[in-house]
């Protein structure tokens, strides 16, 4: 005899459309969960381009200028550049030639190729501010190549806001890219553990 046949008939449609609800149920949770990891990894894939062609390098370079920068000071026993007085005004071509100039073209080549990787909306005036004082500095080097050393520091200053935003958004995008890795990983790490658990012997 079928066990079936011993149920009543509203028990078994009840039955049957639970079981149609759970299963669409679970692929609703499936659907979205995989919409959401999709998500988060586009997101990683961004953050981490971000990282490694725009803000990364470009923190890099900055955290290095300005070891370098602090290191000429003390060497010259100084608080700051200026006035840039004769006796330093060798070691300050030198080190602009060498050091600084060489890290400001790095700086306003990421700048200018990948414009398209910056966090906001709009280009930060500090970063607009920073490649026209590179730009003045261009000029002056040119002057100083001729023999000109009337002036010794670009006529454009330094952005103030400029080492601040780099090192601000370099690591907010480091602490958003380990914990959209933390949430996908642990995502993989569950889904594959439990995969595991359904093979092993009840």
């Amino acid at each position: 005899m079928d066990p079936s046949s011993l149920l009543p008939a509203n028990s078994l449609q009840n039955a049957a459309v639970l079981t149609i609800v759970l299963a669409f149920a679970g692929y609703l949770v499936t659907f979205w969960s995989n919409r959401m990891m999709a998500r988060r990894a586009d997101r990683l894939r961004l953050v981490n381009q971000r990282l490694n062609e725009f803000y990364g390098p470009l923190y890099v370079a900055t955290v290095a200028g300005n070891i370098a920068y602090k290191s000429l000071l003390s060497k010259q026993g100084k608080a700051q550049c200026h006035p840039i007085r004769d006796e330093d005004l060798k070691d300050w071509v030198l080190w602009m030639k060498t050091i600084f100039m060489p890290l400001n073209d790095v700086r306003e080549k990421i700048i200018i190729k990948n414009a398209h990787l910056i966090v906001e909306e709009q280009m930060p005036q500090c970063l607009l501010d920073f490649v026209t004082h590179v730009v003045g500095y261009k000029a002056l080097l040119t002057r100083w190549a001729e023999g000109d050393y009337s002036e010794r520091r670009s006529t454009i200053g330094w952005p103030p806001e400029f080492d601040t935003y780099v090192e601000r958004s370099y690591k907010a995008l480091k602490a958003e890219q380990t914990r959209l890795l933390h949430n996908v990983f642990w995502r993989l790490t569950h889904r594959s553990n439990g995969h595991r658990r359904s093979l092993l012997p009840g």
